[in-house]
């Protein structure tokens, strides 16, 4: 099971596991696929940053990664 620290920035989870950008993108975080963005924005962008942002619950995007396999660590719950 690979392990997901919300600390870490989007790019950083992205790159370490592609699949998160499915995942992320299926709960409506639509930018994920953009190159340029994930490759600016997401240097320092976290995924509750981007959850707030965009409105999502985090519990939503935890629970849906959580589902793919992930444990996920640092989020505001742990």
């Amino acid at each position: 099971m690979a392990t997901l620290d919300l600390q870490q920035s989007v790019y950083e989870l992205v790159t370490a596991h592609p699949e998160v950008a499915d995942v992320l993108y299926e709960i409506g975080l639509k930018d994920i696929k953009n190159p340029a963005i994930l490759n600016t924005m997401g240097r320092f962008m976290t995924i509750p940053k981007g959850a707030a942002m965009k409105k999502v619950p985090l519990v939503q995007i935890v629970a849906k990664l959580e589902a793919k396999g992930f444990e996920v660590i640092n989020d505001a719950g742990n």
